[in-house]
């Protein structure tokens, strides 16, 4: 199963798997979809609704990064559930503190 994070000149790009509407706003850690594809599973309050839940997924993960929200976008699937996160900065140093961060899942 390959990793949801992936090296990208000047940034770290991430598979997220977006569920909106959620009761808090929390990233879930990483999770295999059926298919075996590995993401990274998060939750926003927010309705997916003139990008609200983008926002909130871009504030969520910049707050999980350490990293300004201007350093972080929704680089694919703006209006699916599956995405690609993109966050600038040094990717060796972001993969670092993903993989640290969440890990794979057991079994």
């Amino acid at each position: 199963m390959a990793s949801p994070f992936r090296v990208v000149a000047g940034a770290l790009r991430i598979r997220v798997r977006l569920t909106p509407r959620a009761a808090l706003d929390r990233v879930d850690g990483r999770s295999l979809l059926s298919d075996g594809t590995e993401v990274l599973a998060a939750r926003v309050r927010a309705a997916p609704e003139a990008g609200a839940a983008n926002a909130a997924l871009e504030r969520l993960i910049a707050g999980a990064f350490g990293r300004p929200r201007s350093a972080v976008r929704v680089a694919r699937g703006g209006t699916a559930r599956l995405k690609e996160v993109e966050i600038s900065g040094d990717p060796a140093a972001l993969l670092a503190l993903a993989e640290r961060a969440f890990p794979p899942p057991a079994g």
